[in-house]
């Protein structure tokens, strides 16, 4: 009895991971964003950082893949972008380029 109570339980947590990982993944963008808006304001208003609203999803990913090798000059973006996963990458530029350039 006890291996089918232990199975039950191992199951009903890799299926409520699963099921927060789906939910976390919808928001994925939204939150690495936040990070970004430290530095690159998000409502499109420079502040001497380059902006990164208006800019497509190729774009973006492509310049956060160069930060990452170290293919473009810059040692905070190169730490940024190395905390951050293939997936992390794809979900904050998809993110980023459906932003409005001026939002209400």
């Amino acid at each position: 009895m006890r291996p089918v109570v232990g199975s039950a339980i191992a199951t009903g947590f890799v299926l409520l991971v699963s099921q927060s990982g789906a939910a976390a993944g919808a928001d994925q963008g939204a939150q690495l964003a936040a990070t970004c808006a430290s530095c690159h304001r998000l409502d499109g208003h420079d502040r001497g950082i380059p902006p990164i609203i208006g800019l497509g999803e190729e774009r973006l990913t492509s310049a956060l893949l160069a930060y990452r090798a170290s293919q473009s000059p810059s040692h905070i973006m190169h730490a940024i972008a190395l905390s951050l996963s293939d997936e992390e990458i794809a979900s904050v530029a998809r993110y980023v380029a459906a932003r409005e350039t001026n939002p209400p």
